[in-house]
């Protein structure tokens, strides 16, 4: 097949590369336009861009597909099919309807459940077992098109949502070669998603980030977890914030306060909290690296130490 390839991050990339690597030709790459990173504000090329550049793939970056021009370009490039992965443009209607084959999306959930832009991190929060990913069929809706096929995998206890982002981006790419195998066949057809299992995945903001000790422990290294590696949970220690990178859950119960240090060594830093007691193992002060706890309490003293 001619395929479209529509994407922008990291996530997106073992996808275009499986695409570059089989039978299929890759005609285009549709993705963001260049943002301003750092002090010098630099516009720097997403992952995608680069990996089309290395492979001598033309790249289009437009704003939008509001213009009758941008979607005239995308009908001149004659493709079969267009891949959409982590894109981070809405397609309107009259670009779906463009490729003979439609548009497929890949999303890292198993739909309905976790339609919108965060599914990693609102399932590890969630104190999900399990996740996925669906290859669906991209309609008018948010996430609500029907699904050609879905791949399931465990959620860890400890699993940051940084590692699972990367295992579920392989996974979407080597689902997508199996995808590819049902489109066109009229043995196969795509199953409808049941709507009242939805639930949404809000994009995640910074503020969310904040430790609330009065929450359950459990429910703070959940979100530690997801957080790591972006936007990453943070506390406040003598008016610093404080980033927590790695944490566990320890055995106990605590009538200290919450955010109250209970214990400290090498093993890490004990916090209690609204239900039981959360370790710190791994943490970052303003404008220093991250560490482990024992070397973050080589410098730092935290007796009688509440963190806010």
């Amino acid at each position: 097949m001619r395929i479209l390839f529509a994407g922008t991050p990291d996530f997106s990339v073992p996808a275009l590369q499986a695409l570059i690597a089989s039978s299929h030709e890759v005609v285009a790459v549709y993705t963001q336009p260049d943002r301003p990173v750092g002090r010098g504000r630099k516009l720097v090329p997403g992952a995608v861009k680069q990996v089309a550049l290395d492979h001598r793939i033309p790249v289009y970056q437009p704003l939008d597909f509001r213009s009758t021009e941008s979607v005239e370009e995308l009908q001149r490039l004659q493709a079969d099919l267009m891949v959409v992965v982590a894109y981070g443009l809405i397609l309107p209607r009259t670009v779906l309807d463009v490729p003979p084959l439609g548009c497929v999306n890949i999303h890292a959930s198993l739909l309905p459940r976790w339609r919108g832009a965060a599914p990693i991190q609102r399932a590890i929060i969630a104190a999900d077992h399990q996740t996925g990913i669906s290859i669906m069929q991209m309609d008018a809706g948010l996430d609500t098109g029907p699904v050609w096929l879905r791949r399931v995998v465990d959620i860890s206890a400890n699993e940051t949502g940084a590692d699972l982002h990367d295992r579920l981006a392989q996974l979407g790419a080597d689902a997508l070669m199996d995808a590819l195998l049902l489109l066109g066949s009229e043995e196969h057809q795509p199953t409808a998603q049941a709507g009242e299992d939805a639930t949404y995945a809000h994009k995640l903001s910074k503020s969310e980030a904040a430790i609330a000790w009065s929450e359950p422990a459990a429910l703070i290294h959940r979100k530690v977890c997801a957080y790591n590696s972006w936007p990453v949970a943070y506390a406040q220690l003598d008016g610093k914030q404080l980033r927590v990178w790695e944490s566990r859950l320890v055995d106990g119960d605590s009538r200290a306060a919450p955010g109250c240090v209970v214990n400290s060594s090498p093993e890490g830093i004990d916090i209690a909290t609204g239900d039981g007691v959360l370790r710190i193992k791994k943490l970052q002060l303003p404008g220093k690296r991250a560490m482990s706890a024992s070397d973050f309490l080589n410098a730092h003293s935290l007796d009688n130490v509440r963190l806010g």
